[in-house]
């Protein structure tokens, strides 16, 4: 009987144990499955978190660098990237190793020591003239500890440009109203001290100042058209505009100074109504005629012609046959106070900003100008404007 009562106490604790240890083993298994979901859960929020800190970071107008406590980068946004034209992985290496820029690493060291920088610029060379604006501070923890750096770009290209533009425009415009101005003062004072007793004298000093009077007016005049132009503050008066009677009428106003020079003046347009504004499309092309005639060679030709283009615009050119254009000149024509040879230009008598009036007349017909030539064979202007509907 007892060795029967044995064994069975014998099976009851083994299965006793075999029971415990599986709902044992079940828990272990259990809270391991809980906690490789927990870790999961929280791998994935992690994941989430930097994918829309990533996507935060990359909507930023500016680039954004965040650098660890050992100056590697940590995080580089995409406008960055886009800022210095990067395409290979940041993450992990150092500003030199990434941008070999000296400056920008004696940056993060000055930043470093002083807390913050703000309103650094930084040129860079390589990347055509670029500028950049670099506000940069210290990361710290609770305890005061740096645990790394940000720096924030912003280009500033535009702005340089616009400012160098300014510069320039305000440049050229004093030494443009400084010349005829000397020479108004000049003659006007010779003739206080007593030229204006001989009436030969005094009659050709005052068509002088005349003359370097209608220039002031002329470059006033044309100063105010392309700011007026420049800054959307005109409107067009479009209307059908019949193109040939339009430029009979230009060759006509211009005929003198044809004369004077022996150049022929032809027009080659068929039957062709563009949509447009008389007075301003009446500008464009005198301008272009009377360069013609003034930079062509004498006893030479300036025609004008033009087709309709199957997208719906008219376009016209305006062709010489003088000494041509330089090619570095080609596309700096354009541009205010441009001149190819400026001597010659003050010389005819131009303010330098004609063909920047052009192209904005132009451009607000919404058309395009440009310009063919070669050297010793004459240049021929184009512009398109839209057909008359």
């Amino acid at each position: 009987m007892w060795p029967i009562l044995t064994i069975l106490a014998i099976a009851a604790a083994i299965g006793v144990h075999f029971f415990w240890r599986q709902k044992f083993l079940r828990q272990q298994r259990q809270a391991h499955t809980e906690m490789e979901d927990s870790r999961r859960r929280q791998q994935q929020t992690t994941i989430e978190a930097q994918a829309q800190q990533q996507v935060l970071f990359n909507s930023m107008l500016e680039g954004l660098l965040l650098l660890d406590r050992n100056r590697r980068i940590y995080l580089a946004n995409r406008n960055f990237k886009n800022l210095f034209n990067l395409k290979i992985e940041l993450r992990g290496k150092t500003i030199m190793e990434v941008l070999r820029l000296h400056e920008l690493a004696e940056l993060v060291e000055r930043v470093e020591t002083e807390g913050q920088v703000f309103d650094h610029e930084l040129k860079l060379p390589e990347l055509s003239g670029r500028w950049l604006r670099v506000n940069a501070a210290v990361i710290s923890n609770s305890a005061g500890g740096r645990e790394g750096t940000i720096l924030v770009f912003h280009d500033l290209t535009r702005l340089k440009q616009l400012e160098r533009t300014r510069e320039d425009f305000v440049a050229n415009v004093s030494h443009e109203l400084r010349t005829p101005l000397s020479l108004i003062k000049g003659y006007v004072e010779t003739l206080l001290d007593g030229a204006r007793n001989d009436p030969a004298i005094a009659e050709r000093f005052l068509k002088i100042i005349e003359r370097n009077t209608q220039r002031l007016d002329l470059l006033i005049q044309d100063l105010l058209t392309i700011s007026a132009l420049e800054s959307g503050r005109m409107k067009l008066n479009l209307q059908p505009v019949e193109l040939r009677p339009l430029v009979e009428k230009i060759f006509s106003d211009l005929k003198p100074p044809a004369q004077n020079k022996n150049v022929e003046l032809a027009c080659h347009l068929p039957g062709l109504t563009a949509s447009a504004d008389a007075n301003r499309l009446e500008q464009v092309l005198a301008n272009l005629v009377d360069n013609a005639i003034k930079y062509g060679r004498a006893q030479g030709h300036v025609t004008v012609g033009g087709q309709k283009l199957d997208d719906g615009k008219i376009e016209i050119f305006v062709q010489d046959d003088g000494p041509g254009i330089p090619p570095e000149s080609l596309d700096r024509v354009f541009e205010r106070f441009y001149r190819v040879d400026k001597a010659r230009s003050r010389d005819q008598g131009g303010t330098g900003l004609g063909l920047s009036i052009v192209k904005h007349i132009v451009q607000a017909h919404g058309g395009e100008v440009w310009l063919n030539s070669e050297l010793g064979k004459g240049a021929t202007f184009f512009f398109t404007l839209p057909a008359e509907k």
